[in-house]
C-alpha cells in the first residue's frame, strides 16, 4: 500500500498534532517524519514528502501548493517562541543573526524591520550555536524550544508575533499543513479529524510533557494560550497580508 509521506515539525507546539496522528487509524496509512521547520519545507519542495507542516514563507516556492487543514501553528499576540533577542534597543541594532531553522521567522523579522520598526540592520545567516554571538549591537532571531527560559539573559526581548499584531492588528500564522499535490478528500477529512483529536487531548498529554523536564516553560500555558491552532478567517487574512509584504521586501 502506498503511504502518504508527512513531515511534521518536532517542536513542542506540534506535539498535539503528532499525538493525534499517532493515535488515529491513519497511522497505518502514513509515513510520519519529524523534522525542524526548514527540513519540513525542503522535503516538500524536493517532493520527498506529500504533506508538510511548513513555514508559510515557503509556500510561494512550491510549484504546486494546497493548504489542506483547518489547523495551523499560529498566535494571537505573544507566541513566546519566535523571538528577537538584543543587548540594545531596536534603533541601535546593527546586525541580526537569522535562525537557520525557519524561513517564516526570518522573513517576519525583515518585514517588521522594513515596514514597522523602520530599521535597516545587516542580516546574517546564522549557523549552529550562534546564540552565543549576541553582544553589543548584534541581535538574533531564535525560534522554537530553544527560546524557553532564556529571556532573562537579554536586556531587550521582542516577541515577533506580538510585534506583528501591534503593526497589523491581526494574528499571525507561522506554519500550515501544505501538500504539493492533490490529496484525496476522504484522507484530508480523516487527517483533520486526527489533528482535532490531538488538540482535544491536550489535557491528557500536557502533564506528561511538563513532567518530562524537557521544556523550560509552562507547557500548559504555551499549548493552550500562546499557540492558537485554528486556521480561521483572521489568520487567513494575516497570511495573505504577510505574503504580500514578503513579496515587497527590499
Amino acid at each position: 500500500m502506498h503511504k502518504i509521506k508527512i513531515s511534521a515539525v518536532s517542536y513542542l507546539n506540534s506535539k498535539p498534532f503528532i499525538y493525534g496522528l499517532e493515535h488515529s487509524d491513519l497511522i497505518s496509512e502514513i509515513d510520519l517524519q519529524l523534522d525542524m521547520p526548514s527540513v519540513c519545507a525542503q522535503k516538500l519542495i524536493d517532493n520527498k514528502v506529500d504533506i508538510g507542516l511548513i513555514p508559510v514563507a515557503v509556500i510561494p516556492s512550491l510549484p504546486e501548493s494546497h493548504i489542506i487543514s483547518d489547523y495551523c501553528i499560529g498566535a494571537v499576540g505573544k507566541v513566546a517562541s519566535v523571538m528577537l533577542y538584543s543587548k540594545v534597543p531596536l534603533t541601535e541594532i546593527s546586525k541580526v543573526l537569522l535562525d537557520y531553522q525557519s524561513r517564516t521567522s526570518v522573513t517576519l523579522v525583515k518585514v517588521l524591520a522594513q515596514n514597522y520598526w523602520k530599521i535597516g540592520p545587516q542580516w546574517i545567516k546564522a549557523e549552529a550555536d550562534y546564540e552565543t554571538l549576541i553582544s553589543g549591537t548584534t541581535a538574533a532571531v531564535i525560534i522554537g524550544d530553544r527560546t524557553f527560559g532564556i529571556e532573562d539573559n537579554y536586556e531587550y526581548v521582542y516577541d515577533l508575533a506580538e510585534e506583528w499584531q501591534k503593526f497589523t492588528q491581526l494574528p499571525f500564522v507561522f506554519a500550515c499543513w501544505v501538500s504539493n499535490k492533490q490529496i484525496d478528500d476522504a484522507f484530508i477529512s480523516s487527517f483533520n479529524q486526527a489533528l482535532k483529536t490531538g488538540l482535544d487531548a491536550r489535557t491528557q498529554i500536557i502533564p506528561q510533557l511538563q513532567a518530562s523536564g524537557t521544556y523550560k516553560t509552562d507547557v500548559q500555558h504555551y499549548l493552550t494560550k500562546s499557540i492558537d491552532y485554528v486556521f480561521d478567517q483572521p489568520k487567513k487574512q494575516a497570511l495573505e497580508l504577510f505574503l504580500s509584504y514578503m513579496g515587497k521586501l527590499t
